[in-house]
């Protein structure tokens, strides 16, 4: 089993069918507080749509196309972060985050995704790793600001939002920037 301790409050775990209850409770209880920028909200409405998340993540693992692991804060499950694609060809790994809404402000994903970069280039031997948030999300832009990545331009419209588009900031920082 795959787990990284960043700190003494935060760890990754690559994630797995038995964390499966506590994130679809982790999404029910932040559901709300995620729909304004996450798109999957409605369609998580029952444990089973976890598990089917869950399962596709451990076959992109498989696979050798994703990582995806749940973020432990104190022991407790906090949220999901990992490579939603990795794109060997042009070693270059796309980060997706989310973080239930009680964990908040304890600087949680900062360091998950400054954790994440570093095994991007150390042990994955990566060049580039990219982040995209909507233009509206300041928190989630934040993040990526934090930690030196290039604002490389904006995508119009580039995702459906229940009712509305919005548009993604890109953010990037390759390997030689980042040591």
């Amino acid at each position: 089993m795959f787990i990284h301790k960043i700190d003494e409050d935060v760890s990754l775990k690559l994630i797995g069918l038995s964390d499966a209850e506590r994130i679809f409770e982790l999404t029910n209880d932040s559901r709300e507080y995620l729909r304004e920028w996450l798109p999957w909200l409605d369609g998580t409405t029952k444990i089973e749509d976890t598990v089917g998340f869950i399962k596709m993540c451990t076959n992109g693992f498989a696979e050798n196309k994703s990582l995806h692991a749940v973020i432990q804060f104190k022991g407790d499950i906090a949220g999901v972060s990992g490579f939603n694609s990795i794109n060997w060809s042009n070693k270059t790994a796309y980060i997706g985050y989310w973080l239930g809404h009680g964990y908040q402000g304890n600087g949680i994903m900062t360091k998950v995704v400054r954790a994440l970069t570093d095994y991007a280039f150390a042990e994955l031997k990566l060049n580039k790793v990219e982040i995209r948030a909507a233009e509206g999300n300041k928190k989630s832009r934040g993040i990526p600001e934090r930690l030196g990545f290039v604002n490389e331009g904006t995508i119009r419209k580039a995702e459906w939002l229940y009712d509305h588009y919005v548009d993604h900031v890109v953010y990037g920082i390759l390997a030689d920037e980042w040591l």
